[in-house]
Parts: structure tokens; sequence; C-alpha cells
């Protein structure tokens, strides 16, 4: 029986790009080199923006479509699938809430990012931690204000999450890391991401299969047919995955893959 054509998507973040090395494992590239040769097709579902996407250079050639800031902007090439905007009066609320309680933040617009790092956690978790690039590339707050804000991601911890987002109804949060959350518009996350670039590529939901680790990919791995979940994925990404392969480190994407024979 011939193997149906599937449209993959992938987390970056402890799900192609390991925690431990900031790099692609080699059989990850081999692996998505060979399903690609297979005819699959090959997407990015990211919680991060287009100007800090900076570690997937070895697969670069082989994507063939992005749903960044959480399914907030998808695009193919220069096509702007999707693009969902938070309200401005929620954004200037978290801006300003983040002002007087003094936690980072990060302000994504259309085209440029500013940020805001009181204590030093942005700076520590991101450039540190998650080896970011471009951070020094921000742009000031009120250039970023003069466009349409997409995400906004703030330094707090899950307890005050509840707290905050029940001032923000326009907006949804997805946590992939314990001190910062991903607050977008609530038309945006990675599943409703998936749908959307499906129906653009004319793709069939039913053949999607998607990769994750973290909270922010639940509503993906719930959507597609087929959701894998990271052997380091937290617990409850893991309940609610169709199937859990081994770990970035330990050739996940490959095993997840061959166990669904698409390589």
């Amino acid at each position: 029986m011939t193997t149906p054509r599937y449209a993959l998507f992938f987390d970056i973040d402890g799900t192609l790009v390991s925690f431990q090395t900031h790099e692609i494992p080699p059989s990850t590239i081999l692996a998505l080199t060979q399903a690609k040769a297979n005819g699959h097709k090959v997407f990015i579902a990211t919680g991060r923006p287009p100007i800090i996407i900076t570690n997937l250079g070895a697969i670069e050639h082989l994507i063939d479509g992005y749903v960044t800031i959480n399914g907030a902007l998808c695009f193919v090439g220069n096509d702007i699938v999707a693009c969902n905007t938070i309200p401005q009066e929620e954004a200037l609320l978290v801006i300003n809430d983040a002002r007087e309680k003094s936690y980072g933040l990060i302000v994504i617009g259309e085209r440029d990012i500013a940020v805001s790092d009181p204590k030093g956690e942005v700076d520590f978790i991101f450039r540190q931690q998650l080896a970011v690039k471009n951070l020094d590339q921000a742009s000031p707050l009120d250039v970023v204000l003069d466009q349409r804000i997409l995400q906004l991601t703030a330094f707090f911890d899950k307890d005050y999450e509840p707290k905050l987002m029940s001032r923000i109804p326009g907006c949804t949060s997805g946590r992939w890391h314990p001190a910062f959350t991903d607050i977008t518009a609530l038309e945006a996350d990675k599943g409703k991401g998936l749908l959307t670039m499906a129906a653009h590529e004319g793709l069939d939901p039913q053949y999607t299969m998607a990769f994750g680790d973290g909270g922010n990919d639940t509503s993906m791995i719930l959507t597609a047919g087929i959701g894998v979940a990271m052997g380091n994925a937290i617990d409850e990404l893991k309940a609610v995955a169709d199937f859990v392969t081994t770990s970035v480190d330990e050739e996940g994407i490959r095993h997840a893959l061959r166990h669904f024979r698409l390589i």
C-alpha cells in the first residue's frame, strides 16, 4: 500500500533544535532530507518571530512554509497566509502592567521587536540559555507600537498568568518555558496556524503530522492528523499526543518518521 504524502509541522526549540547543543542533530537533518525526497512537505511551527529564527540554516532549503509567532504570522515565501493582531488596548494593558510590576517583556510587531528587560531575565534566558541571536536588533517601543502587535512574550511565572489573562479576553497564552509565556490574539495558536497553512496549500488536515515538546504545541498536537510529542516534552503534551518518540538528542525525529514509515 502506498504511504500518503504528509505535511510535517515542526516546533523549533526542543524539537528540531537541541536545548543542549543549540543545533539540529545530524539524524534530524538526514530524516527531513529523506522525507522531502519521499514527497512529504516540511513546515515550521514556532513561537519565534521571523527576526529570531536564526538556527535553521541546515534545513532551510527543505522548508515549504512557516507558522511563526504561535500562528500569528504564517507565510510561504513572500506570501502572507495569515496575520492575527492583538487588540491594541490589550497590548497596551500588558505593556503598562509589565512596567508597573517590572517584569521582562518582548513586544513583537509585524516587522520589528522591542525588548524591556528590567531584571536581565530576557537576556539570560534568550541569549544565554536558548542561544537566541538578533535581540540586539530590537527597536524602540514607540517604533513597534506604530505596527500591528502580533505577540507579547511576558516573563512572569504561571501563577500570575491567569490573573493577567482574565484582563485581556481577546488574547490567549501559550507557555513553553517556565519563566515566560507567549501572548497572542485568540485567533492565533499553532493548531489554527496548521489548519490555515493546510487550507492555503490545498492539504488534507488528515494527512498532517505535528511534532512538539512544550505547552504552546498542544493545539497543533491535538489538531494534526497525527500528533507526536518528543521524549523531552512536558508530561501534559505527552498525555494528549498520538505517539511519544525519543528526545531531540536521541534521534527523536528520525525515530518517529521511521515508525510511521514516512522514511
